[in-house]
Parts: structure tokens; C-alpha cells; sequence
């Protein structure tokens, strides 16, 4: 599914112009980036937490040149997924971890 196709899955669903369920998809990932990017996390229960990551420097390896390159530290968005989620995706995990 694309963007295109979860805007008109939205509006077909909520009785709304495809114009005013693209602006609300639009407000929705506006807001997590923003509150990600100033370090917060968003979690959605039963779907999943949005966070920002950090990266520590590290030296990596460029096979092209065969030198050791240093890579700086930074910062990237992280999605965990929600419980509810992984058994959507994975019943039998779900099942597993459930009988644990």
C-alpha cells in the first residue's frame, strides 16, 4: 500500500473528501517527525513506538580504497513494533512468546 492508497482507504472508510483525509495523513507524519526529531518518542499503543536513535562514531572499512574510514556519530529514526502488531504479522510468534 501507498500513500495514495491509505488516503483513499481513509477516506472511503470515514466518509471524507480524499483532499481532507490526504491532510490528515499529512498532520499525522508531520507530528511524529517533529516530536522525533526533537528527541521525544511517540508511542501508538498496539502499534508501535517511534524514537530517535543514536549512532556512536565507529570506524568503518572502505573496500574500494582498502583503508579503515572513520564514520561520525548520528542520530536515526527508530520504529519498534507493538505487540498487537508482531501477532497481526506472526500469530505463531505470538503463540510462543504467549507460552513463555
Amino acid at each position: 500500500m501507498n500513500r495514495v492508497e491509505l488516503i483513499e482507504k481513509i477516506a472511503s472508510e470515514h466518509e471524507l473528501t480524499k483532499a481532507a483525509a490526504g491532510r490528515i495523513l499529512d498532520t499525522v507524519v508531520d507530528s511524529i517527525v517533529t516530536a522525533v526529531k526533537k528527541g521525544d518518542s511517540v508511542q501508538l499503543i498496539g502499534f508501535g513506538t517511534f524514537k530517535r536513535a543514536d549512532r556512536a562514531a565507529r570506524t568503518g572499512f572502505n573496500p574500494q580504497a582498502g583503508k579503515a574510514i572513520k564514520i561520525p556519530a548520528t542520530k536515526v529514526p527508530k520504529f519498534v513494533p507493538g505487540a498487537k502488531f508482531k501477532a497481526a504479522v506472526d500469530p505463531k510468534a505470538a503463540k510462543r512468546k504467549a507460552a513463555k
